[in-house]
């Protein structure tokens, strides 16, 4: 039975991601035929490198986090470091990196659109997770679930271990999957030239 379950897991998980990837290409749609009310101004700018600060934090804190449940999410109850803080650490950190990629817009619209669609995706993933867990794990899973918020974080619950076993594998894995993000850069500036040269139609405008 723990099996069939993991299994369904993985499936929610090769889900979420099919899920995400068909929103932001249609994001990325909305957003070739968007321009921003005022053109390229210093807060259009000034945006783009906020986002590109928070794609750096997420990049960073999501390796960070690996380092603590790489590989043992299915096999024990992770409870320290990011994660005494909040149940979900790596999704938090990939809000912050979904707002970051939107913000290469220059439009504060399309960056919280992008932390919206990122947020229901995640949510519904999340919902899934904690019921497999629950399951799997019981009373010590649920106990947790009372003392840690599921997104957070509560900084007054944390907690440390003196030591972690690294598995760098599932490190440089994270680590590369949050570079992706910075793809947004050169798409969203591809976008812009576009739109410039005329390549592109600006449709609407967006703050």
């Amino acid at each position: 039975m723990a099996a069939t379950q993991g299994l369904d897991l993985q499936k929610v998980q090769l889900i979420r991601k099919a899920v995400l990837l068909v929103g932001i290409i249609a994001l990325l749609a909305l957003a070739a035929v968007t321009g921003t009310i005022g053109g390229e101004t210093r807060l259009h700018e000034g945006l783009e490198t906020f986002g590109l600060v928070l794609i750096a934090v997420c990049i960073v804190g999501r390796a960070w986090c690996s380092l603590y449940i790489g590989g043992r999410k299915k096999a024990e109850i992770v409870d320290r470091g990011p994660y005494s803080i909040s149940r979900n650490p790596l999704y938090v950190f990939s809000f912050i990196g979904a707002f970051g990629m939107g913000a290469q817009s220059g439009s504060f619209s399309i960056a919280a659109l992008f932390l919206l669609v990122t947020f229901v995706v995640f949510y519904s993933t999340v919902k899934r997770e904690e019921a497999w867990l629950a399951g799997e794990f019981g009373e010590p899973y649920l106990a947790y679930m009372k003392r840690t918020p599921r997104f957070g974080p509560n900084f007054s619950r944390w907690q440390d271990k003196a030591t972690l076993e690294i598995r760098p594998t599932f490190f440089l894995t994270t680590l590369r999957d949050g570079a992706v993000m910075l793809l947004a850069v050169p798409l969203f500036e591809l976008i812009e030239r576009s739109q410039t040269s005329g390549w592109l139609a600006t449709l609407i405008h967006l703050p």
